[in-house]
């Protein structure tokens, strides 16, 4: 596939994954939502791709959520990205964030599906559902920081730098930018050397030891059901005039 929002190349049995839009912050559109579906697909049958390595372009963000304008004109795209990042969790083999900025809403979801998080000095989290009128992160990221630590980050819908994530385990480590990506496919140069049906059977293994996947379902439903109602539509679109200076 001839990818226009992504940058795909193979280094051995390591793929590296590029989100390519860096004058929007690497932002999700419905092109990029539905060339990751498709390149998470065919990665996920190629067997001599043993670990795959997400990335943003540029050294501002990782990925800056959903593009707010378009996702105003077309209500159905949070569904699709939503759809397309659960691909993510359920990818059958390891996956490394390398997190090089900003990671905000479905940025942010990218980064705790993935199975290891590397951060960059300049990382932000943030899971900014609440003030949107909708549910980011609450279905997951307890498994990472806790019950405690996941509702305050969630109800408050404040940032997390990266000493931060590290302090609470959101992140595995924290590198400095320049050596960022090399530290990420180093880690997955060592994974890859392993045998990919045990590397595949441990993360299959490692998922169930956390419980149900229930909670995922239901915050996919809840969130169908808070974007049909008027307090969604008037606090997203007050959220992307801020952001866009667009309606």
């Amino acid at each position: 596939m001839d990818y226009q929002r992504l940058q795909l190349e193979q280094q051995g049995h390591v793929a590296l994954l590029r989100l390519n839009r860096p004058d929007t912050r690497n932002a999700i559109d419905r092109q990029m939502a539905q060339e990751l579906s498709a390149a998470l697909d065919a990665l996920a049958q190629d067997d001599p791709v043993h670990v795959l390595v997400v990335t943003g372009a540029g050294d501002k963000a990782f990925c800056a959520g959903a593009d707010m304008a378009e996702a105003v004109a077309q209500p159905d795209l949070g569904p699709l990205i939503a759809n397309t990042l659960i691909k993510v969790l359920r990818f059958p083999k390891p996956v490394i964030a390398a997190v090089n900025g900003y990671a905000y809403g479905a940025g942010a979801l990218l980064a705790i599906y993935c199975d290891i998080r590397l951060a960059s000095h300049n990382v932000r989290f943030r899971f900014p559902g609440a003030e949107y009128g909708l549910v980011t992160g609450a279905a997951y990221l307890p498994r990472l920081v806790g019950l405690s630590r996941a509702k305050e980050i969630i109800y408050t819908a404040r940032p997390v730098d990266c000493q931060e994530a590290l302090s609470m385990g959101l992140v595995n480590r924290v590198l400095p930018q320049e050596e960022l990506l090399a530290g990420a496919l180093s880690l997955a140069t060592q994974m890859a050397a392993h045998s990919l049906p045990a590397l595949k059977a441990a993360k299959q293994i490692l998922d169930l030891s956390l419980g149900t996947w229930e909670p995922l379902h239901q915050e996919g439903e809840v969130n169908q059901t808070l974007r049909q109602q008027d307090d969604y539509r008037r606090r997203f679109q007050e959220a992307a005039y801020r952001i866009t200076g667009h309606t």
